[in-house]
């Protein structure tokens, strides 16, 4: 069946995207349309923490474009060789992070992720207040523009220091309409669209609706995870499917077990037929 990923590549990734091999193990065929474009600000504040680890307890990362920022500071200045030496200092303290991607680009940055099974903004911050507490150095977390407020929240509530900077700004993808109406023209409806993110939802839902009419009610709409879960069933839609982690794998298995359920084995042939062309 055909699946429509709305999210962003992996940067620094070579070969297909995981999501897409993924689908494409389990016969589906799955098409990436971007969602959103990042600007990176306040790059020169975010370098001065970074080098200056003794004044914060440790690091906070929820989103891949985090630590993008971060790398982007050690390359542009060409402090590559200085880094080297501050990141054993950092490592001897906690990185927190949300989420396999977001932990496979701190890892390349030198750090040693905490929490990344963690899936959840919320549950990462039980970690981080059953671990920190309120006599250590504030923690540090670059962050978007849109960010939540669940992790800071939690962690203000139960006397967890915490230093927030926001690093990127979050907009709509400029080409994002004009994907959409092309695959929908282009492909049809596909038998699946998952959102990755409550950013994607706000962009993409309302031009969804009006390509598929009065076949919105045959998608199976799947989520990432249940923050973005939760953004879609604020604007009405039905759930079909949640990844059990923010993962390639856990996304294809939730598709997978939606269609088990509903269906059943003995009725895919007919199904697929019917209403997943």
């Amino acid at each position: 069946m055909r699946v429509l990923l709305l999210k962003e590549p992996r940067d620094g990734e070579a070969g297909p995207d995981p999501y897409i091999q993924e689908l494409a193990a389990r016969g589906h065929e799955a098409t990436m349309i971007p969602v959103l474009s990042f600007k990176f600000v306040s790059l020169n504040n975010l370098s001065d923490k970074l080098f200056q680890p003794d004044k914060h307890g440790g690091l906070i990362f929820t989103s891949p474009r985090a630590v993008e920022a971060v790398k982007m500071c050690v390359e542009a200045e060409g402090r590559g060789e200085e880094w080297r030496l501050i990141k054993d200092k950092w490592n001897a303290k906690s990185v927190y992070v949300v989420g396999k991607a977001t932990g496979d680009m701190v890892r390349q940055l030198g750090l040693k992720p905490l929490g990344e099974d963690s899936g959840t903004a919320d549950i990462l911050s039980r970690l981080i207040i059953q671990r920190e507490n309120a006599f250590l150095l504030p923690l540090f977390f670059p962050c978007g523009s849109i960010k939540r407020e669940v992790l800071p929240t939690a962690l203000r509530d139960n006397g967890v220091p915490l230093e927030t900077l926001t690093v990127y700004q979050t907009a709509e993808h400029p080409d994002l309409q004009e994907s959409l109406t092309s695959y929908f023209t282009q492909k049809g409806t596909p038998a699946s669209i998952a959102f990755f993110s409550p950013s994607g939802v706000k962009f993409c839902l309302e031009t969804v609706r009006e390509l598929s009419s009065e076949r919105l009610t045959r998608i199976k709409f799947a989520a990432i995870g249940p923050t973005t879960a939760d953004a879609m069933t604020a604007e009405g839609l039905c759930v079909s499917c949640s990844a059990d982690k923010p993962s390639a794998t856990g996304l294809a298995a939730a598709i997978a077990k939606v269609r088990i359920i509903q269906h059943g084995p003995g009725n895919h042939r007919r199904t697929e037929r019917e209403g997943f062309q």
